[in-house]
C-alpha cells in the first residue's frame, strides 16, 4: 500500500529529562500547564515542571480524570480563550494528553467542543501542545490521535488531526516508580492490544511492519513475564514499547483493524471499564469471530512471539495464549462490571455502537452490528 509517514514528536528520552522543557517552549509563550488528580505533586513531576518553568508565564489547570470528560475540559479551553494562552502542556498518561488534544483543538475553534469528536468540525488548527508523559500506555504523546468521553451522554469518541500532534514529548522512566501497580498493567495491555490492532490483520507481505511489530510483542510479553522484577530497565523499556506501539509506524502501509477499541470504547463508556481492560475483554472474542480471516497471522503470532509449534489448532492455541497473558496480570477477559442482566447489557451496547455509526467495523469492514453482538455474546460473562 501507499502510504505517507512523518513523526514530527520531538522525543527526550531518559532520567533527567524533565528539565529541558526551559529548552522547548518559547520564553514569550504563556503556557497552560494540564494534570490529573494531583499525583505528580506527591512524586516530583510538579516540582520538576514549576522548576523548568521558572521565568515563563503560566497557569495551571488539574483534575483530568482518566477517559476525560468534555464538561472538564471545557473548563480549560475557557482559561485558553480568556487568557490568551499561546501552549498547551499535558503532564500526565495517555488521557491528560488526550485531553489536551481537544482543549489545544477547541481553544481555536468558536462552536461546542462536542463538534470535533463527532466530526461535525474538522481540526485544522490548535494551539501548540506539548506532553510531560507519566504513564506508558497510549501512545498519544506522539501520534494525532485522541479520544474523549461526553458524561451526560455517556458517549467515547475519538478523533485525529496533525494539528494535534504534540511538538515534543518528554519521556523519563523514573516517573513510573510511584504509580500504582493496576495502571501499569492498564499501560502494558494497552500498548500490547495497540500493536495486535495493526499486526493482526491478514498477511500482507510488510516484513518490516510485521517484525517490528513482534519485537514490540515479545518485549511486552518479557516485560508482563517479569512484572514483578521492575528495575530502570523495566520501566525504560515499557515506555518506549507503548510509543512505539501506536507512534504510526509499524501500521504504515498496512491494513488496521480497531474494532476492538471501538467496541471496548463503548463498554468503558456505559459501565466504567478502564480502557485497557475493556480491550482485554473483547479481544479474544472478537478474535475467535473473526477466526478464519484472521487465522493466518494468528499462526504468525503463535509462531514467532509465544514460540508455539505448528499444528492444525495453532491459531486457537495463539488466543489462548493471548489470554492466559491477560490473566498472568490478573486482567479478566469477560465484562462482569454489568450486573446480572447480560442480555440488557449487550443490547445497551449495540444500540451505543448503532447510534454512534459503528456499523462495519475492522480491517475487512466485515464487522456489523450482527458481528459485534455475536462478540459480545463470548465477551459479556
Amino acid at each position: 500500500m501507499k502510504f505517507s509517514y512523518v513523526n514530527p514528536t520531538l522525543i527526550q528520552f531518559g532520567q533527567q529529562q524533565i528539565a529541558s522543557l526551559t529548552d522547548l517552549i518559547a520564553k514569550d509563550q504563556k503556557v497552560l500547564v494540564v494534570y490529573g488528580g494531583g499525583s505528580i505533586k506527591k512524586n516530583g513531576v510538579y516540582d520538576q515542571v514549576a522548576a523548568a518553568l521558572e521565568g515563563f508565564g503560566w497557569v495551571e489547570f488539574s483534575g483530568v480524570g482518566a477517559n476525560p470528560t468534555i464538561e472538564v475540559l471545557d473548563q480549560a479551553v475557557k482559561i485558553c480563550k480568556e487568557q490568551d494562552i499561546d501552549f498547551v502542556l499535558g503532564v500526565g498518561g495517555g488521557s491528560v494528553i488526550d485531553g489536551v488534544k481537544y482543549i489545544a483543538a477547541s481553544a481555536v475553534y468558536d462552536g461546542e467542543g462536542w463538534d470535533i469528536p463527532t466530526g461535525k468540525h474538522k481540526v485544522t488548527s490548535a494551539l501548540p501542545i506539548g506532553a510531560v508523559l507519566t504513564l506508558p500506555a497510549t501512545g498519544s504523546e506522539s501520534n494525532q490521535g485522541s479520544v474523549v468521553s461526553k458524561a451526560a451522554t455517556k458517549q467515547k469518541l475519538p478523533f485525529m488531526s496533525p494539528a494535534v500532534q504534540p511538538k515534543f514529548a518528554i519521556m523519563d522512566p523514573d516517573v513510573m516508580k510511584t504509580l500504582p501497580q493496576r495502571q501499569l498493567v492498564n499501560g502494558l495491555v494497552d500498548a500490547w492490544v495497540h500493536t495486535c490492532e495493526q499486526y493482526l490483520t491478514f498477511p500482507e507481505g510488510a516484513l518490516v511492519q510485521d517484525g517490528y511489530a513482534e519485537a514490540l510483542l515479545k518485549a511486552l510479553k518479557v516485560l508482563g513475564d517479569n512484572f514483578e522484577n521492575q528495575d530502570d530497565a523495566w520501566r525504560a523499556n515499557l515506555m518506549w514499547s507503548a510509543n512505539q506501539a501506536l507512534n504510526g509506524l509499524i501500521g504504515s502501509g498496512v491494513s488496521q483493524d480497531w474494532a476492538t477499541h471501538m467496541i471496548g470504547h463503548e463498554l468503558t463508556a456505559a459501565y466504567g471499564v478502564d480502557h485497557a481492560r475493556s480491550l482485554a475483554i473483547v479481544q479474544p472474542s472478537l478474535l475467535r469471530n473473526q477466526f478464519a480471516v484472521k487465522k493466518a497471522k494468528l499462526e504468525q503470532m503463535g509462531k514467532n512471539v509465544f514460540g508455539l509449534a505448528q499444528s492444525d489448532d495453532l491459531a486457537e492455541l495463539t488466543i489462548q495464549a493471548i489470554e492466559a497473558f491477560y490473566h498472568s496480570l490478573d486482567v479478566a477477559t469477560q465484562l462482569t462490571e454489568h450486573g446480572e442482566d447480560k442480555a440488557a447489557a449487550i443490547d445497551n451496547i449495540i444500540g451505543k455502537l448503532e447510534a454512534h455509526g459503528m456499523l462495519a467495523l475492522g480491517e475487512n469492514q466485515a464487522i456489523t452490528l450482527k458481528e459485534s453482538r455475536e462478540i459480545l455474546e463470548q465477551a459479556v460473562a
